[in-house]
């Protein structure tokens, strides 16, 4: 059959479904939105409360900054496990991106306001929005290849592409609009690019029919709810005993923290035991051998991903801090944004995105090893590298007052090799691991994993205040290239609990690649 006469849902485009570049367009623009605002959030924070150019902040500290940036970002990750939940049992992840945008565009539109109240509230709108949208997007991604097409890790990188190609323009448009009309200027031309991406959905739903639709009664059914987790959980003492003595631990360690956000760790230590839970139920009804030591490895990965994020996250928070108070921004008169930094990863990530996809698609052609695990560990190491540059920045900023603004550049060269090793590579091998009854919610698992990883750098930023950046940054440098280096070193028997997940991908065009759903086999 031509492809002329081929429905719409069917379609390609340079070789991948029309429906990639649907999302592809959607992801943009709600990363344009999100990352537009990260990029101000703490310079706003912190930015005096009164000003001169009428751009006045917060005028908080530079500790309680980085605090609520760790819980902000976590919780905008967090928000993923019920957001899949819900999406995976009840509307499908179609109807729940829609939501998503929704909220989404609210939340920045709120976030346009002068006022603090509209300040917390656009960014609650912004946490229930980005739960709602991220996992659902994500998993309409993957269900648009057939399981083993090789395609599939190449679709994830492109799919990337969107999403720092929203952050570039971002960085770029929104630090220019902030200097010269203030920051709720810049707050709402986010909100702007949240309701275009909110359009391109919406036109764009003639290419994913096929993709993201409600669960039918047969799938609920045979699906097996969080209620139902916890029920068997009260039938299963050892699980049990092990939640109760995490409740009991999170209740003490969580409500004897000395600080004003006791109740938040309180609160998210609660919530932690009770994902364990969930987490060990699904690991018991597992059917086979093959499907829980697949289930180990993806619990493995979910470390590496909280740990490659809580070094990465630096990015928006304290190297973000570091480029707007000790860093020489002045370029031949004109001072740099530290906004435009935020996008320099991104810009990175345009450029090197594509080479790199294939330059792992070669090696694994010719036989060398390239396997997703791998790729993850070297991508952990040299991420970590990036913070010797900031360390450089440390020392120069010691002796001189000010530090040059290439060893930024530098670090987030590094950042961004590691990242497009390991970021858009574990998101589609998450995939091929997961329990095909559980996808939409272990991808919010995923995101939950990427959002504790985000409030990890957020602790890790505001030890930065008594410990010093010259510690810190020296600090990550040397575990994350330790931790890399562990990963590669286990690689062997990491594999062989995959039972060969990818080492059936093979080029695969037909009429129902792109009708093709992550369903129960």
């Amino acid at each position: 059959m031509s492809n002329s006469i081929k429905p719409a849902h069917q379609k390609e485009l340079f070789g991948h479904p029309i429906g990639l570049y649907v999302l592809f367009f959607t992801e943009t623009w709600e990363r344009f939105s999100y990352y537009g605002m990260r990029a101000l959030l703490v310079v706003y924070m912190t930015a005096k409360t009164m000003q001169a150019n009428g751009q006045s902040g917060l005028g908080w500290l530079d500790g309680e900054a980085l605090a609520l940036y760790g819980w902000y970002t976590m919780l905008v990750y967090l928000m993923s496990i019920p957001g899949g939940f819900i999406a995976d049992r009840y509307i499908g992840q179609k109807k729940a991106v829609f939501i998503g945008a929704v909220l989404l565009t609210a939340g920045h539109g709120i976030l346009a306001i002068d006022a603090v109240w509209a300040f917390f509230a656009g960014l609650g709108f912004i946490i229930l929005g980005v739960g709602m949208l991220k996992p659902n997007i994500s998993t309409m991604v993957g269900g648009l290849y057939k399981q083993n097409d090789i395609r599939r890790d190449k679709g994830f990188s492109i799919f990337y592409v969107g999403i720092n190609l929203g952050s570039f323009l971002a960085s770029l448009s929104v630090g220019l609009v902030v200097k010269a009309y203030g920051w709720h200027a810049g707050f709402g031309l986010a909100g702007i690019g949240m309701l275009l991406g909110l359009l391109v959905y919406l036109y764009g739903q003639q290419y994913l029919v096929h993709v993201g639709n409600a669960p039918t009664v047969e799938q609920k059914s045979s699906d097996i709810s969080i209620g139902t987790l916890f029920n068997q959980l009260f039938k299963s003492p050892l699980q049990l005993g092990i939640v109760v003595l995490l409740l009991i631990y999170s209740l003490y360690a969580g409500f004897t923290y000395e600080g004003a956000d006791h109740w938040g760790y309180g609160i998210l230590f609660i919530v932690l035991s009770l994902i364990t839970g969930v987490m060990m139920m699904i690991y018991k009804n597992l059917h086979n051998q093959v499907e829980k030591d697949r289930y180990v490895v993806l619990l493995l990965s979910l470390l590496m991903v909280m740990v490659f994020w809580g070094c990465f996250e630096q990015m928006g928070g304290l190297m973000n801090l570091y480029a707007q108070e000790k860093t020489n921004r002045m370029l031949m008169g004109f001072e740099v944004p530290a906004a435009w930094f935020q996008g320099a990863g991104a810009g990175f990530i345009i450029l090197l995105a594509v080479p790199i996809a294939n330059y792992w698609a070669k090696r694994k052609l010719k036989g060398n090893e390239a396997s997703s695990l791998f790729k993850m560990g070297i991508g952990i190491v040299i991420m970590g590298i990036g913070f010797v540059y900031m360390v450089f920045a440390s020392m120069e900023y010691e002796a001189n007052g000010s530090s040059a603004m290439y060893w930024l550049v530098l670090a987030y060269l590094f950042h961004t090799i590691g990242e497009l090793c390991l970021s858009p590579v574990s998101l589609s091998f998450f995939t091929k691991l997961a329990p095909t009854r559980y996808m939409a919610l272990m991808m919010g698992v995923y995101w939950a994993a990427t959002g504790l990883g985000n409030k990890l750098a957020g602790i890790i930023g505001e030890s930065s205040v008594k410990a010093g950046e010259f510690n810190v940054f020296g600090g990550l440098f040397l575990f994350a290239v330790l931790f890399g280096l562990i990963v590669v070193l286990l690689l062997k028997p990491l594999k062989r609990l995959t039972h060969g997940a990818e080492d059936k991908e093979t080029l695969i065009h037909d009429d129902e690649t792109e009708g093709f759903e992550l369903s129960n086999h």
